[in-house]
């Protein structure tokens, strides 16, 4: 699997990393047992970057990626901080910020967090001196080796990015999410700064396995957030109406290359992105880990299939969404 560099962390990370929600809550159960079967056929498919949170089952999805990391070095694991709280400006303070990492390094089995980011705090918080100030402390005290900041706008990423200590930003980017690419990921580019793709089949959208008569959980986001009622409408579907998605796969799936199913498309459409570091699909058993994995080893689309991309979401999804994030 071909490597990328977090140019501000001194690390690489393979290109397809695994995001770890799918481990902790909101998407149906996964026993632990499976969990484990998952993360090891993900690194035995070449990934050693995985994502998770604080706030994914409470904990669990933390507790899961410990025990499994024990023995196994050279993975990097990035957690989020922030979501467990009342969102206010006033709680991002360096003592909460310690108890925080703290309970991840117990969750983690580690003394040092390899990354922590800022799990989407509201948006005064990327411009305030005292928050990474308090980062930066964090660092000094080895409670963690580097911090990044998961956002929901592209006006937050380019505030971290600004920042010298922000090591990464996590933006929800797909064919469905396009706005990143005129600003964001060239000032990351230029500023060293890793980008990690989240949501980047779109809740599953862009596996192309949905249908209008498809159902999910009652514990799943995808049937209780779709138009925000829980967090965020953008992580659900990258806010996109189920409806309107479900047309643009249509739509998309002749551009398709033989051979590659439409989530490694999806996925390789990301990775052709200048300045994206690692793309983080989710999965929820070994199968799906190893065939998200595998897009890596798809050759780089044609320059007709990203303009083909760009047109779908130019006609179907830019209209409704483009302005929002």
């Amino acid at each position: 699997m071909e490597n990328r560099s977090f140019r501000r962390m001194g690390r690489e990370a393979g290109v397809i990393g695994l995001g770890a929600w799918q481990l902790g809550a909101d998407w149906g159960q996964v026993t632990e047992a499976d969990a484990h079967e998952t993360l090891q056929a993900a690194v035995d498919a070449g990934v050693t970057f995985i994502d998770t949170a604080d706030v994914y089952g409470d904990g669990r999805s933390e507790q899961i990626i410990g025990s499994f990391i024990k023995d196994r070095p050279g993975l990097t694991v990035a957690t989020k901080m922030g979501r467990r709280e009342e969102q206010r400006v006033e709680i991002y303070t360096l003592d909460n910020f310690r108890r925080w990492t703290d309970r991840s390094r117990a969750n983690l089995s580690v003394d040092t967090l390899d990354l922590v980011q800022l799990h989407c705090p509201p948006t005064p918080v990327f411009a305030s001196d005292a928050v990474y100030d308090a980062l930066d402390t964090l660092v000094q005290e080895k409670r963690i080796r580097a911090y990044g900041v998961s956002v929901e706008k592209t006006d937050e990423a380019l505030a971290a990015i600004a920042r010298p200590g922000t090591a990464s930003v996590q933006i929800i980017l797909n064919a469905f999410r396009l706005k990143p690419l005129e600003r964001v990921l060239p000032a990351a580019a230029e500023a060293g700064v890793g980008i990690i793709a989240r949501v980047p089949l779109a809740s599953g959208l862009l596996s192309g396995r949905y249908d209008e008569n498809t159902t999910f959980g009652a514990d799943d986001h995808r049937n209780y957030n779709r138009h925000g009622e829980a967090f965020d409408v953008g992580e659900t579907f990258s806010g996109v109406d189920y409806a309107t998605g479900l047309e643009a796969v249509r739509r998309l799936r002749p551009l398709v290359p033989e051979g590659a199913t439409m989530a490694q498309f999806a996925l390789r459409w990301i990775l052709d992105q200048h300045g994206v570091t690692v793309v983080i699909p989710g999965a929820r058993n070994p199968d799906q880990a190893r065939a998200n994995a595998s897009a890596a080893g798809l050759p780089p689309l044609p320059d007709e299939t990203r303009a083909a991309v760009t047109a779908v979401y130019d006609e179907l999804i830019r209209p409704a969404v483009h302005d929002k994030w």
